[in-house]
């Protein structure tokens, strides 16, 4: 072949793959935005079970929960759309009841507390004008649970 024929292929090529490597790229932000979000929720939500089930009472246990799990997303430096939701459950003796009931057990009676922690987390700076399939957001949810002091005073 003579190097007239093949004059403007690399042209083509580019054009050709330059839409599929930006694609790859995207494709790999919103995969690691999404481990990295998940990861911060989950730190999040061991950190406000743990907090609440040191507390002595369902007020304070949620109030320390919030507290906790906003610090740990602040410090990943993870920013959700909304203020993250916070879920409360709790057990007692296995059996599933409220948060305020787990709280509410007599000492000696084995209670867990469970916090769920959900955030939306924006991909709309990963956007690029004609690549479609980019989601807008999506939620990333994480539940930990951690047991009462069996025996501590509950209020």
């Amino acid at each position: 072949m003579s190097p007239v024929r093949e004059r403007g292929s690399v042209s083509i090529e580019v054009a050709v793959l330059a839409p599929a490597f930006i694609g790859l790229m995207v494709l790999a932000g919103v995969a690691g935005r999404t481990a990295v979000a998940a990861e911060a929720v989950e730190s999040a939500a061991h950190d406000a079970a743990r907090a609440a089930s040191i507390a002595r009472d369902a007020r304070a246990g949620r109030a320390a929960a919030t507290d906790a799990a906003q610090r740990q997303l602040d410090w990943s430096g993870l920013n959700c759309v909304a203020p993250p939701a916070l879920t409360f459950r709790g057990s007692v003796r296995g059996t599933a009841t409220t948060f305020a009931k787990a709280y509410g057990s007599a000492p000696g009676v084995p209670a867990t507390v469970t916090v769920t922690v959900t955030c939306t987390v924006s991909f709309a700076d990963l956007r690029a004008p004609g690549l479609p399939g980019v989601p807008g957001s999506r939620r990333i949810s994480a539940s930990f649970t951690s047991p009462l002091d069996s025996y501590r005073s509950r209020g």
